[in-house]
């Protein structure tokens, strides 16, 4: 069971291509912000997949030392050819690892990195021998990888050899009808023993409209905040940080009224064509511009047969 919530169409088409990828041993690379749940969607790869009862490894390549990632990765031999130490890659064997941000793996091993990938050997230090093992791989980046190919400072060969399954995970301003289930579900999972903290419209309409730079990470922490500090209490939008507000104060009037008066009906279908135009037609940024659901917009395009 994964633990990746949403209902938009950008989670339910992974949700339904998830188990299809799992059952399958190809590389799978995987796209997004960070924050958008790159890793939460790699250990839900692993858990339906026939590796799930072996290891899954995490190794944060922007974390990796170029001196001696060699020995990390793939391990070293004693003078006897024997293995001292076993290297995270070798010790995986039969189960799963996970390369995340992989644009930082460091030219000097990518080519290393590549053979494992296709033919599962680890050459230790201090052996000759080659040592195999049987690991699927998964890989996550922030960064477009195709740039970092083109800027020569990723290999061609093993950027295709990682990207056989491609997946991106969707922003979160890009799926905005998928924050309130997140607010929801995180506002009682945080919750504890206390009581839940609510929202009033105005709350609502800030965290509705507010594009979450950090993504779910962020969504979760600012949960994790309100559920430590106001427990039980209903919020309105001044009680939201500073940055969650919208730009316009609360008092003040977006559009004046002309003394002749307006069709409301005229003003509304304009700035909905408007707002597809700008979003080049993904509902869900239009929905985002307005300050609407995706639902709602849906519903007023269909009451004007856009």
């Amino acid at each position: 069971m994964t633990n990746i919530l949403g209902t938009s169409p950008q989670i339910t088409h992974i949700l339904r291509t998830l188990p299809m990828i799992a059952a399958s041993d190809a590389s799978v690379l995987i796209y997004g912000e960070t924050g958008t749940g790159k890793e939460l969607l790699a250990q839900a790869l692993h858990t339906e997949s026939g590796r799930k009862d072996e290891s899954l490894v995490t190794i944060n390549c922007p974390s990796l030392q170029e001196e001696g990632i060699e020995v990390d990765l793939f391990g070293r031999c004693n003078a006897e050819g024997e293995i001292e130490h076993r290297g995270r890659l070798l010790a995986a064997d039969g189960g799963t690892v996970f390369l995340d941000e992989v644009n930082a793996l460091p030219l000097s091993v990518q080519a290393k990195v590549l053979r494992f990938l296709e033919a599962g050997e680890c050459q230790l230090q201090g052996s000759h021998k080659l040592h195999m093992a049987n690991v699927r791989i998964l890989a996550a980046t922030s960064t477009n990888l195709q740039d970092e190919v083109t800027a020569g400072r990723f290999r061609a060969e093993l950027f295709y050899r990682l990207q056989v399954v491609p997946i991106t995970m969707p922003a979160l301003k890009d799926r905005t009808e998928d924050t309130t289930v997140l607010l929801r579900h995180f506002g009682r999972e945080l919750a504890g023993t206390n009581a839940v903290v609510r929202y009033s419209k105005d709350a609502e309409h800030c965290l509705l409209t507010y594009a979450w730079p950090g993504n779910v990470r962020e969504l979760i922490n600012f949960c994790q905040r309100m559920a430590l500090l106001n427990p039980g209490k209903l919020l309105h939008a001044e009680d939201l940080p500073l940055e969650m507000m919208p730009e316009v104060a609360a008092n003040e009037h977006l559009f004046t009224l002309p003394p002749t008066g307006i069709k409301l009906a005229q003003v509304e279908l304009d700035l909905i064509e408007q707002a597809l135009e700008m979003a080049a037609g993904n509902r869900s940024r239009a929905a985002r511009l307005l300050g609407i659901s995706r639902d709602t917009l849906l519903y007023r395009m269909q009451k004007y047969s856009l």
